[in-house]
Order: C-alpha cells, then structure tokens, then sequence
C-alpha cells in the first residue's frame, strides 16, 4: 500500500489532480501495482480526505495532545516521538496531528514502522495542498543511516 502512496506523492501534485478511482486503478495497474494493493491504498485515501475535510478550518494553535494506551501501543515510541518531533519543530500544526495520528491508526498491525509513518505525515501535507519546507522533506525522505555528519 505505501508503494501506491509513493506514488501517487511523486506523479501527482494534488489529490484533485488524481483520475477517478476507476481510472487511477487501471493507471495503478499498468504501472505494475496488484490489485489488492490499489484498493487498499484507495481505501485509506478515502478516509484520509474524510478525516481531512473534518479538521478543515480547525485552527488548534496550542493543544496537548496525551496518548490513549490503544494509541500507544499501535503507533510506538519512535513513532509518537517523531510526532512530538513535527510538532516542536512547528511543522504539523495540531488538527494535522490528529489526522496523522487516524491515519496511523487505520493501517493494520503495529507499531506502525517509522518509515511508513513519514509517508503517512507526507500524505497529510499533500491532501491539504501543502508542502513542507526542504529541512523537512530531507527528514521524511533521506535514512537517517544515510545522512553524513559535519
């Protein structure tokens, strides 16, 4: 699923910008994408529109956010840290947060893999219209075994 997210991060400027669902499953297709691989993916953009139009206008400058235990033990503490991260840095303002934060808790499993959650945080951005700034970028992209010290 997050290949598909990938994706369509990387070919489509906006969410509005993607075919309808039939068309973006035979585009996703051709490309090479299984088919329950695509469904899943639309699935969870679904919700991440619905859970974007909810927040929308939602201006929660300051906000505490305490985890429930389910939250916790789905999402991990190098997930919640990395959260915590985003917003100290003042990158993910909170209604962003808690639609990262619903968007985590609907992908199976956990802990969710910090990996899969920097793809979620880039999905918020980009169903909002937004792009964060390079710093940030190069934290969501660039391995942290990758990067070289000065």
């Amino acid at each position: 699923m997050f290949d598909v997210l990938v994706y369509l991060y990387e070919n489509y400027w906006r969410p509005d910008a993607c075919p309808d669902h039939a068309q973006l499953t035979r585009k996703l297709s051709a490309v090479g994408f299984e088919s329950d691989e695509i469904q899943e993916a639309l699935s969870w953009l679904d919700g991440l529109a619905s859970a974007a139009e909810s927040h929308d206008g939602i201006q929660g400058a300051d906000s505490l956010r305490v985890y429930t235990l389910a939250e916790q033990d789905h999402l991990g503490d190098e997930s919640v840290g990395f959260i915590s991260f985003l917003e100290s840095a003042g990158v993910l303002r909170p209604p962003m947060r808690e639609i990262v934060v619903d968007r985590a808790m609907a992908i199976p499993g956990g802990p969710v893999p910090l990996e899969d959650l920097k793809i979620i945080v880039l999905m918020v951005f980009w169903s909002l219209g937004e792009e964060p700034d390079a710093l940030i970028l190069d934290e969501l992209f660039v391995d942290a075994a990758d990067r070289l010290i000065h």
